[in-house]
C-alpha cells in the first residue's frame, strides 16, 4: 500500500498535470499574456512543492514516480497546437523540403521555386491569414513560418531529425508528429537522468527535469529541437568521465543539433590535466560536428550556416542596446564594454571550471558555465533554458532554475507591460540575486554545490556513494 508521502506526491502531480493542461490550452501569448503568466506561476509553484515532497518518498518508489510523472506531464504538451512559438512550423517545412530531394539550406521558404511544396497548413490563404503568427509570402498567400525570407539556421543533426520525423509522419498529421517526438525525447531524457543519478542515491533530482513546467511547454507543445540537444548533452556528461571519446562524440551530436550545448565543454573537461585526455573529448566532438556537416556541404549550393550570422545581429549580440542583451552588465557598464566583459568573465569561469572542477561531476562545472552565460547574455527566448533545467537535475543546485523562470518572464510576462525590457532585466536581476544568495548560504553551511540529501529509504550502497561524493 502506498505510503502517505507517496500519495501526497501523487496528488501534487495530479494538480500539476491539470494546471499544465489548462496552461497549454490557454491561448494567451498574444491576447492575454498577463493571464497566461499567472498560470505559469501556478505551475511553477506546484512544481516546486512536488519536487520538495518527493525528497521524502521511499527510495524504491522514486524512479517509478518520477518516470510516471514525466509521462503524464509530457502528455499535457499535446493538448493544443504550438502556443508561444512558431519554430516548429519551420522544422516541418525543412523536413518536407529534404524529402523532396532539396537541401534545406538552398532556398528561403518564400522562394517561388518551392511553391509546389506548399500546402494550406503551412501556407494558408484568405481568412486564415488573419492570425497573429502569419507572414505574407504574396498578396494571396501567407505562412505560419517565421522569417520566411531567410535561410534556415538549424545545424545538420537537427535537419536530420526533421527529415526522420517527416518520413515517419502520416499524411495530414501536421504538428502532432513533432510534438510527439518532443514528448518521447523529454521522457528519454528523464530515463537518462535516472540512470546517471542512480549511483549517487539522488534519483529524485531527475524530477527537476521530468516535472519542470518548461519541458511540456517548450519541448513538447512548441516542439523545440533543443530537447534533442539536451538528451545528447545529458548522455555526454554521464559518460565522459569514464569514456572520453564516447562523451566527446555525444557532445558533438548535441552541438550539431543546437549550437548552445557547446557551452558545457569546460564542464566536460573539468579536472582534466593531460592534453591527450582533453583532446579525446574536444577533438572527437569537433570531428563529429564536421562529419555531420559534410553531407550537407556536398549537397548544398548555399551556406550551411544559413541565417546564423543574421540571427546574431538580429538578437543584438553584436549591439548591446538592440534587444536588451547583456542587460545586467549594462546596469553597471557602458554598452560598448558589455560584450568584452562577457568574453572576459566567461573565459575566466571556463578556465576555473577546467582547472578546479570535479571530473567525476562534469555537470557541476557545466551548470556553472551555462548559468553564468545566461545571466551575462540575458537571452529573450525561454526554450534556451531547457539545457539549464537538465543540468540542474544532474547537479542539484535548484537556485539556477530561477534563470529559467526569468527567461519565461522575459518572453511571456513582459508582453503584458509597456516596458518589456524593464521586466526582463528585473527578472534576470532577481534570478542573479537568488543564485548569489544560495552560493553564500552553501559556503556558510559547508554544503558543496549540488550535494543534496538522498531520498529516504535509499540503499546503503547509494548512501555510501553519496557520502563519498560529499567528502571529495
Amino acid at each position: 500500500m502506498p505510503r502517505p508521502r507517496t500519495l501526497t506526491v501523487c496528488a501534487l502531480l495530479a494538480a500539476l498535470t491539470t494546471a499544465l493542461a489548462v496552461t497549454v490550452g490557454t491561448d494567451g501569448y498574444h491576447f492575454d499574456p498577463a493571464g497566461l503568466s499567472w498560470w505559469y506561476a501556478v505551475c511553477w509553484a506546484l512544481f516546486a512543492v512536488a519536487v520538495w515532497a518527493v525528497r521524502e518518498v521511499p527510495a524504491r518508489a522514486v524512479a517509478p514516480l518520477v518516470l510516471a510523472g514525466s509521462l503524464a506531464i509530457a502528455v499535457t504538451g499535446l493538448v493544443a497546437p504550438p502556443r508561444t512559438s512558431t519554430d516548429m512550423y519551420r522544422y516541418a517545412w525543412d523536413g518536407r523540403v529534404q524529402a523532396a530531394g532539396i537541401s534545406p539550406y538552398d532556398h528561403v521558404p518564400a522562394d517561388p521555386a518551392l511553391s509546389r511544396l506548399r500546402d494550406p497548413w503551412l501556407f494558408p490563404s484568405g481568412a486564415a491569414c488573419t492570425g497573429p503568427d502569419r507572414a505574407r509570402v504574396s498578396a494571396e498567400v501567407c505562412t505560419r513560418l517565421n522569417r520566411p525570407r531567410v535561410h534556415t539556421i538549424y545545424p545538420p543533426q537537427a535537419e536530420g531529425y526533421f527529415r526522420v520525423v517527416h518520413a515517419l509522419s502520416p499524411d495530414g498529421a501536421r504538428h502532432k508528429p513533432l510534438q510527439i517526438g518532443g514528448a518521447l525525447l523529454s521522457v528519454a531524457t528523464t530515463v537518462a537522468l535516472l540512470l546517471i543519478l542512480r549511483r549517487r542515491g539522488a534519483r529524485w533530482r531527475a524530477a527537476y527535469w521530468a516535472w519542470c513546467p518548461a519541458v511540456p511547454v517548450e519541448a513538447v507543445n512548441n516542439a523545440h529541437v533543443d530537447v534533442l540537444g539536451v538528451l545528447f548533452t545529458v548522455a555526454a556528461l554521464g559518460v565522459v568521465a569514464r569514456h572520453r571519446r564516447a562523451g566527446g562524440a555525444l557532445l558533438g551530436l548535441a552541438v550539431a543539433t543546437k549550437m548552445l550545448p557547446a557551452v558545457v565543454l569546460p564542464g566536460a573537461l573539468a579536472g582534466v590535466r593531460g592534453v591527450r585526455d582533453a583532446a579525446r573529448v574536444a577533438v572527437t566532438a569537433a570531428v563529429v560536428v564536421t562529419v555531420l556537416y559534410v553531407p550537407y556541404l556536398l549537397w548544398s549550393r548555399a551556406s550551411v550556416f544559413g541565417f546564423l550570422g543574421g540571427y546574431v545581429a538580429e538578437e543584438g549580440y553584436d549591439d548591446a542596446s538592440a534587444r536588451n542583451r547583456f542587460a545586467l552588465l549594462r546596469l553597471v557598464l557602458p554598452d560598448a564594454w558589455a560584450l568584452p566583459a562577457v568574453v572576459v568573465v566567461l573565459a575566466a569561469v571556463a578556465v576555473y571550471v577546467m582547472r578546479r572542477g570535479d571530473p567525476e561531476r562534469p555537470w557541476a562545472g557545466a551548470l556553472t558555465v551555462t548559468g553564468t552565460a545566461f545571466l551575462l547574455l540575458t537571452p529573450g527566448y525561454s526554450w534556451y533554458a531547457l539545457l539549464l533545467v537538465a543540468l540542474v537535475a544532474l547537479d542539484g543546485r535548484w537556485e539556477w532554475l530561477a534563470v529559467a523562470v526569468a527567461g519565461a518572464a522575459r518572453y511571456v510576462t513582459a508582453r503584458a507591460f509597456g516596458e518589456p525590457d524593464t521586466v526582463g532585466t528585473t527578472a534576470y536581476a532577481v534570478a542573479a540575486g537568488l543564485v548569489l544568495a544560495a552560493w553564500v548560504w552553501r559556503r556558510r553551511t559547508g554544503r558543496p554545490g549540488g550535494q543534496e540529501p538522498a531520498a529516504r529509504g535509499g540503499s546503503s550502497a547509494a548512501t555510501r556513494d553519496a557520502s563519498s561524493v560529499v567528502s571529495r
